[in-house]
């Protein structure tokens, strides 16, 4: 029960943390730059922008709980699980950045997760 929690919390915190670091990105414009100047204020906007933020912390909270399940649950069960955030992921893509997605991507996102979950069979 505690490593479904957990798995879970891996799940939606890193799927939640690829959305809102994505959608800071585009916020925050180009993010290519080669001058010190340009750089700094690139370095500004990213650390002033929320969504940015946001996505950092909710990438530690899934490393953080990836730590501890991992200290009662084999890898080769807990990370095949975790494949389930392609799919949050790209719902909140579709939902929250409002990308278009066609058949085509939606069957490559579930080919993978059904790969992930063939090779974690015993």
């Amino acid at each position: 029960m505690k490593t479904a929690l957990m798995i879970t919390i891996i799940v939606f915190s890193t799927a939640a943390s690829d959305v809102l670091i994505a959608r800071g990105a585009r916020r925050v414009k180009s993010l290519f730059a080669f001058k010190l100047r340009e750089i700094t204020v690139i370095a500004r906007r990213i650390m002033s922008n929320v969504d940015i933020l946001s996505g950092v912390l909710m990438a530690a909270a899934s490393f953080f709980a990836f730590l501890i399940v991992l200290s009662w649950a084999d890898l080769s069960l807990v990370l095949p699980a975790t494949s389930l955030s392609y799919v949050i992921a790209t719902l909140g893509s579709k939902i929250i950045l409002r990308e278009r997605i066609n058949r085509l991507r939606w069957t490559g996102t579930f080919l993978v997760c059904a790969g992930v979950a063939l090779i974690s069979l015993p």
